[in-house]
């Protein structure tokens, strides 16, 4: 598997995530609300790194990877840390 579809494969799922999650914020607690802006801050950074990435020469790769996997996994411990304090 290429580190392409592997940021494809973390980026679909924290997607995934992140939608039901939007869903269940709607429906529910305000407390979490500006928490949740914050993480949609994060989001669209990803996002734009990733959209960028391409674009990027071939040595600076390896910089943006490392970014997106921090990025990618504090994405993924918040989105985890609602989805308890809403269940």
């Amino acid at each position: 598997m290429t580190e392409a579809s592997k940021r494809k494969q973390v980026l679909d799922k924290l997607r995934q995530e992140r939608d039901e999650l939007r869903l269940q914020m709607e429906l529910g607690k305000a407390e979490f609300r500006e928490e949740w802006a914050g993480l949609e801050r994060k989001w669209e950074r990803l996002e734009g790194r990733l959209s960028g990435a391409a674009g990027e020469a071939r040595e600076a790769s390896g910089e943006v990877g490392a970014a997106f996997g921090v990025l990618a996994e504090e994405l993924g411990q918040a989105y985890r840390r609602i989805r308890a304090k809403l269940g």
